[in-house]
């Protein structure tokens, strides 16, 4: 086989070894390594160049970014933030029809902006949302749908885990990411407020048992207490984002800053114990070292792809198809939206982006935007069966025998279109990503 068959090859052999089942951090690192070796005939060469590789990439600056964003996540977890945000919402919608449908989405945007976890805020919001919501007649698809497709906001609302992600993998200014996941993180939000509404006035039968909605007779919540549960963590989200965004500091300078305020914010609440505290922190090490190990994977890989010459071969069959950047575009969603059956978020970024970053940076693509619309593209897959990752983790944390996961994809169903039309959106508008950078 010639350079190019061998990196093609590569490719299929990491969608297979993927798709049955092996890490995919085992696999880019094993496939990346016996590629190279076959392309220079040498494995002594390929050790050295996949080490080199290695030691390039750990030793970024961009790399501080990852622990210090899990370490506040989890801190704002600990501290029990996600419940105090959801009282807050419920109050302030107790009015509205699917007042808690519309509570939880507006939370779970909240807690995104501390958290930059779909699976975190799928896992808090399942504990919290989901039994009031059934207390009160909601039906059950709906109540677990709403959590599933709101928690989805976690992972584009800054701090999100995967745009660091992406940054690192496309050497992009993370901070600019962050920023720019504002206003579409706003927007599918809103979407989803929409859409309750919108479900509640015309199909009311889906959203309450009966299609009629029980009083909630949540005790009033005084000012005092509004303001007490509300203003720490926005001043924590004004801190972060306003700090990046006004130049202050950098993402990495700003995640240290949040975790720092996250720590306070725990301290504050006492809700930190020393059991708790070495918990957090080993837990911070464990995802951290994950991350790190698939980002080392995903650059190993990123060398096999160049060396094997597959990005001028691409360029070229562009070339003739006569494909424009907007085909391109169009096809690499598809893709991503179809891998999403089947893979979850991060393997989908690690296997796709290396591949199609270099052809859509020869067409002078916005890095920014591309990267805003890969995020949305990536989790609907969290929705969408066999895989949907968020509703596996719903159903886990539920315990409830009588609510199946396939409840829980119907459930969502209706959230995993809302995001494919912001997801159209947001590609026709580019200034939706673009207004804030």
């Amino acid at each position: 086989m010639n350079e190019v068959e061998i990196g093609v090859f590569s490719v299929v052999a990491v969608l297979v070894l993927v798709y049955i089942g092996m890490h995919v951090g085992v696999v880019l690192s094993l496939v990346s390594y016996f590629g190279v070796w076959m392309i220079r005939e040498d494995a002594t060469i390929a050790g050295k160049l996949l080490a080199a590789a290695a030691a390039e990439s750990l030793r970024r600056f961009e790399f501080g970014v990852i622990p210090l964003f899990v370490l506040m996540g989890l801190l704002v977890s600990v501290s029990g933030i996600g419940k105090e945000t959801y009282d807050v919402a419920n109050h302030l919608f107790r009015r509205v029809r699917a007042g808690l449908g519309t509570a939880t989405v507006v939370a779970n945007a909240v807690f995104a902006a501390v958290t930059g976890s779909s699976i975190a805020s799928a896992s808090v919001f399942t504990k919290v949302a989901v039994p009031e919501m059934l207390r009160l007649g909601y039906n059950p698809r709906f109540a677990v749908g709403v959590v599933a497709g709101s928690s989805v906001l976690g992972m584009l609302i800054p701090p999100s885990m995967l745009l660091i992600l992406f940054g690192i993998l496309t050497e992009s200014s993370i901070g600019d990411l962050f920023i720019a996941g504002i206003l579409p993180g706003i927007l599918l939000a809103f979407a989803f407020t929409v859409l309750i509404a919108i479900m509640a006035r015309k199909f009311p039968e889906h959203v309450m048992l009966g299609g009629t909605e029980v009083t909630d007779t949540a005790p009033h919540m005084t000012q005092r207490e509004l303001y007490g549960k509300l203003i720490p963590i926005l001043t924590l989200i004004v801190i972060v984002l306003g700090g990046i965004w006004g130049g202050i500091f950098t993402a990495t300078e700003a995640g240290g800053v949040g975790a720092f305020g996250a720590f306070g914010l725990a301290l504050l609440k006492r809700s930190l114990t020393f059991k708790s505290l070495w918990r957090v922190l080993t837990e911070t090490g464990h995802v951290t070292a994950a991350i790190c190990f698939l980002l080392i994977s995903a650059h190993l890989y990123g060398k096999l792809i160049v060396v094997s010459g597959i990005p001028g071969l691409m360029e070229g069959f562009i070339e003739q198809s006569g494909l424009s950047p907007a085909e391109l575009l169009v096809i690499y969603l598809v893709a991503i939206v179809l891998l999403g059956t089947i893979l979850d978020s991060g393997s989908i970024m690690l296997i796709t982006v290396p591949l199609a970053f270099p052809v859509l940076m020869a067409m002078d693509v916005n890095l920014t935007w591309f990267g805003i619309v890969t995020i949305v593209a990536v989790e609907i897959g969290l929705l969408t069966p066999p895989l949907g990752l968020a509703c596996f983790v719903i159903h886990n944390n539920l315990g409830d025998s009588n609510i199946k996961v396939g409840d829980i994809f119907i459930g969502a169903s209706p959230f995993a279109v809302t995001m494919l039309v912001v997801l159209i959106l947001i590609v026709l508008f580019p200034e939706i990503a673009l207004y804030l950078v």
